[in-house]
């Protein structure tokens, strides 16, 4: 039976980053990275808005706060020194009622609670940056930016391969048995079933995390809530030169349906907050008048006209309808006594710009103290 050093489970963006960093980090290391789709980072990693999150709203020490910090200045740093696409461009987080202000500030308290600077803006000054746009106060983040997603996951992939790590796409994880050496894995391809053990598994299968971690062990495995969110996209030439947020709505599963603009200059709006039942990527065009009215507070001339649905994205959420959002939930043999198995539970935003920093964390915990 062939033995791996290494198997990670789910080739999206998080995975992609696992794999590159334990490959630069142990590079004898025999290291198996598969994926049940043809492609890779065909789910969640391809579905979102291709923001570098500052760390603006996560709750102080956690870890999303930490990680998305850590993450956000070394995946500026990956896209230099690998020439992936990005724009640190900035967002405005806009208060376009006047009874709203006092939100920006509670939100700027918590950004400087995480170490993340912002700038207050009253409105003549947003009307400078932003011409179209209604605020009556806005806080700007200069280090949020957008980045060709898609070229990052193909980057981490060709520097894990040139370091030895085997990619195996369509091929799905059956189970995995514990042993003294480690695990027996099974998985299903194309050409059958395939048996193999591996010293480590770590599970990043985003949506599936939950679903894999029970054909591994019936312990410690959180419910999963899929939410799905609606992208429109904006047919005609931006009108915003940065990012545009609205104050997020108390106890929401998301920041609110905001104005984000790819590296050539097309704007989209969303996502929206759907909570489903099963995975359906299918999308409602009866979604468009709700997008209506969450745009029209900022954005007043905004042409209904020229919105148009682009696509959905679903979160792997590990709270439901009504409840404040969870942690990222990195789990080690620490909380599920399973020496050599990490499953990474819940990540969803910030898990792009964390990517790297999670992967770091990951290491830490199959590395002995």
């Amino acid at each position: 039976m062939e033995h791996f050093d290494h198997c990670i489970i789910g080739a999206g963006i998080v995975g992609l980053a696992i794999a590159f960093k334990i490959s630069q980090k142990f590079p004898e290391a025999k290291i198996l990275l598969i994926e049940s789709n043809s492609q890779f980072g065909s789910e969640t990693s391809s579905r979102n808005s291709e923001v570098i999150h500052a760390g603006i709203y996560y709750p102080e020490n956690s870890l999303k706060a930490e990680l998305c910090l850590n993450g956000r200045e070394q995946l500026y740093q990956f896209c230099e020194d690998y020439s992936v696409p990005y724009k640190r461009i900035g967002k405005l987080i806009v208060a376009s009622d006047v009874n709203d202000i006092a939100k920006l500030e509670t939100i700027h308290g918590n950004a400087a609670k995480n170490n993340v600077s912002l700038k207050f803006l009253n409105e003549k000054e947003c009307l400078k940056l932003e011409p179209n746009v209604n605020a009556k106060a806005a806080l700007f983040s200069e280090n949020t930016g957008i980045i060709d997603s898609h070229q990052y996951m193909a980057t981490l992939l060709q520097l894990a391969e040139q370091q030895g790590v085997l990619y195996s796409p369509n091929t799905h994880f059956m189970d995995a048995n514990k042993t003294d050496k480690g695990f027996d894995i099974r998985v299903k391809t194309g050409e059958g079933h395939y048996d193999f053990s591996s010293q480590y598994v770590i599970n990043s299968a985003g949506l599936h995390a939950a679903e894999v971690a029970a054909k591994i062990s019936n312990s410690l495995i959180p419910h999963y809530h899929l939410c799905r969110g609606h992208y429109f996209s904006y047919q005609q030439k931006s009108p915003f030169s940065h990012l545009i947020y609205p104050i997020p709505n108390a106890n929401t599963a998301g920041l609110g349906i905001h104005a984000t603009l790819d590296l050539a200059g097309q704007v989209r709006f969303g996502p929206d907050v759907e909570f489903i039942e099963i995975l359906d990527y299918s999308g409602n065009e009866e979604r468009k008048q709700h997008f209506i009215r969450a745009i029209q507070p900022y954005f007043p001339t905004l042409n209904p006209d020229k919105l148009v649905f682009n696509y959905c994205g679903i979160r792997p959420k590990l709270t439901g309808p009504n409840e404040a959002a969870a942690d990222f939930l990195i789990q080690t043999s620490t909380q599920h006594n399973l020496e050599g198995l990490i499953n990474l539970f819940g990540i969803e935003s910030p898990g792009l710009t964390a990517s790297l920093a999670i992967a770091d964390r990951v290491i830490k915990g199959i590395t002995p103290s």
